[in-house]
């Protein structure tokens, strides 16, 4: 009788931690959803969508206001077309802009949202205008040893 107690003790402390390790793996990999569970959709096209992903975060002045819900790509326009769930505690101008950023330098991409000054809001189903797509580090390095390599170049020097 004692064994099987403890068996059942040792049970029940495996499968708690198994549940606290999903928990904790869903936090981490923003599998959470949004706080207060009601949102509203807001879509946006973009040139360049660098590395962003489904789920990564919609932020507003540093504060996580929705989660990318999907990516998709618009073959009439040749951009990517990213529809974002937006809780709706947070209620954006129609004239707010959408860039793809990153955190850090080498960190994760999400969307930021700059607020305009209109007084009208963006509704549920509404398209952000103004964008401004990812900076991709690789064009970056490219242009810039592309400038100094024409910048050491002597024929260009005698001109």
């Amino acid at each position: 009788m004692e064994r099987s107690t403890l068996d059942l003790w040792v049970g029940l402390f495996v499968i708690a931690g198994i549940a606290a390790l999903t928990i904790l793996a869903l936090r981490v990999g923003n599998m959470s959803g949004i706080a207060s569970g009601k949102s509203y959709q807001l879509t946006a096209q973009f040139t360049n969508i660098g590395g962003l992903k489904p789920r990564a975060a919609v932020k507003s002045s540093g504060v996580v206001v929705g989660r990318v819900e999907a990516i998709n790509f618009d073959n009439g326009k040749f951009m990517a077309k990213v529809t974002m769930n937006i809780d709706e505690r947070y209620k954006f101008p129609t004239d707010t802009s959408a860039s793809i950023l990153t955190a850090g330098l080498l960190g994760e991409q999400y969307i930021g949202f700059e607020a305009g000054a209109e007084d009208k809001t963006l509704a549920n189903g509404d398209n952000i205008q103004l964008t401004q797509s990812a900076v991709v580090l690789e064009k970056l390095i490219s242009q810039f040893m592309f400038s100094k390599a024409a910048e050491g170049d002597p024929s260009k020097a005698a001109k």
